[in-house]
Formats: C-alpha cells, sequence, structure tokens
C-alpha cells in the first residue's frame, strides 16, 4: 500500500480499489489546503513577520516554502483578497494591505486645518514609542539591534542635512520592527507620512542646528538601551527624548501670541 506520508500535502490519498471516490472529496481537501496556508499566511502577519505594505514572495515561493500547490497557494492568496488583509501590486504580486493609504491623507488634512492635532500627535508619540522602545530591548535580535545602531550612526554623519529626518524615520521604524508588535506596526503604517513630516518640523524649524548633538546623544542612549535588553531604561530613554520634544513645543506656544505656529507642511514643500 502506497505510504500517505509521502504524498504532497494538498493531494488526498489514492482511493481503495472498487470504491468510487466522491465528486467533492478533491475540492474539499484542495479547501483545507488553501484555508491552511491562508492561515499559516495571517499568523505572519499577525508575527509582524510580513508588515503593512511589504509584498509576499511570489507563488512558486510560497508553495515551496509551505510544501503546497501553487494552485493551492493562489486560491489562499485570494481569499485573504477577498477578506481585505491583502491586494494586488500593479505589475504583478502581492502586499499585505496597509490602512495608510486610507487614513494618512486625512490624518494630514486635520492638522493642517487645526495645528493644535499636530502637537497632539507628538504627545501620542511619548507614550506609543516608549512602550515600543522597551519591547524592542527585550526582544530585538542582534540582527535588529545593529539596525538601529546603523540608523543611529548614519544620522550622526557630518553633511546629511535634511536627510536626517529619513534617518530619524527609519530609527523609529527599525525600533517598531524590533518590539515584535504587529499591531504597532500598523499603527505606524497609518501614521507613517505625518510622522515623517512631523520630524521634518522638528529638525529643521522648531530645533536649531546646535541642538543635532543633544538629538543624537538621546538616541545612542536609547539604542544602548535596547542593546543592553533593559526594557525600562530603553522606555525612560525615549520618553525622555519626546518630553524633550514636548518641552520645545510648549515653548514656542508660550511665545506664540495665539495658538502653536505650527504648520505641519514642511517648509522644503512650500518653497
Amino acid at each position: 500500500m502506497r505510504d500517505e506520508q509521502n504524498l504532497p500535502h494538498d493531494r488526498a490519498p489514492a482511493a481503495e480499489a472498487g470504491s468510487q471516490p466522491s465528486p467533492q472529496s478533491g475540492a474539499q481537501a484542495g479547501d483545507r489546503v488553501s484555508d491552511r496556508v491562508a492561515t499559516q499566511i495571517l499568523d505572519r502577519i499577525a508575527r509582524g513577520e510580513l508588515t503593512p505594505g511589504e509584498r509576499l514572495p511570489g507563488e512558486r515561493q510560497l508553495a515551496e516554502q509551505m510544501g503546497v500547490s501553487r494552485v493551492s497557494v493562489r486560491a489562499a492568496l485570494q481569499r485573504l483578497k477577498t477578506q481585505g488583509f491583502l491586494a494586488a501590486v500593479q505589475g504583478g504580486g502581492t502586499r499585505v494591505v496597509s490602512t495608510a493609504g486610507d487614513m494618512d491623507p486625512a490624518l494630514m488634512a486635520m492638522m493642517r486645518v487645526e495645528a493644535t492635532n499636530f502637537y497632539d500627535l507628538a504627545e501620542i508619540r511619548l507614550v506609543l514609542e516608549g512602550w515600543a522602545a522597551g519591547r524592542a530591548a527585550r526582544n530585538a535580535t542582534p540582527e535588529q539591534v545593529e539596525e538601529i545602531r546603523r540608523t543611529v550612526e548614519r544620522m550622526a554623519e557630518a553633511g546629511r542635512g535634511r536627510l536626517r529626518t529619513l534617518d530619524d524615520a527609519a530609527f523609529h521604524l527599525a525600533i517598531g520592527k524590533a518590539s515584535g508588535s504587529a499591531i504597532y506596526l500598523h499603527i505606524l503604517s497609518v501614521i507613517r507620512d505625518a510622522l515623517t513630516h512631523l520630524l521634518e518640523y522638528q529638525r529643521h524649524e522648531l530645533f536649531g542646528s546646535s541642538e543635532d548633538d543633544v538629538i543624537i546623544a538621546q538616541h545612542r542612549r536609547v539604542c544602548e538601551a535596547i542593546a543592553t535588553g533593559d526594557a525600562e531604561g530603553a522606555t525612560a530613554a525615549m520618553r525622555a527624548h519626546l518630553a524633550w520634544v514636548l518641552d520645545h513645543y510648549h515653548r514656542t506656544a508660550a511665545g506664540a501670541a495665539a495658538g502653536l505656529p505650527l504648520d505641519p507642511t514642511p517648509a522644503v514643500q512650500r518653497r
């Protein structure tokens, strides 16, 4: 008798001699395999292995990874697209859906209408990113720690200019990935553009260039706490950094006649 363990995962065992296979049995077996594939992909999204906006491996690669046929992979991907977890990429392929495409423009519009909303985002960051830094200290792999460290070192390079905004954003994203929280990564994806604009404003309008060394030193303290696995220290260092940022907002507001003199559109875009 043929050993069933040697059969491909998505193929039902051969029917016994003399028996009539059910017309529905093959379809049901295929459905069960595609369900399993869909569940495995969702698990990878939930664990943060596949992040919002990230492109999935091709059907052939996924089929090889999971030990199933491309037909089963294709059915699973189609099901997840229908459910709103995945989306087709122009030119071919599939990516993890991010709500940023719908939410981020609306978020920026809210900030342009009412500048205090921009300040609210800075306050929310203190809570969320302090938590994420602590999680990263507990969960980061050596490779993730090295990536966080590289972003700080790039930030410290002479002549980076406005590229420091991108370095800053990359630093906070690297911490998000190291936190191991898929929920937090999805939150970051929603506020991604708003966060970049916020960092642009802070770097080049709220702070003077003389404060670059202070900012870099604060980022280094966060990095080193994560590298040593000091969750409390990482949380404290991130909150101290963001509290310092908020203090600048308070002082700017105090010097204004009314409200916060914030234009959430970066200066480079207003020129």
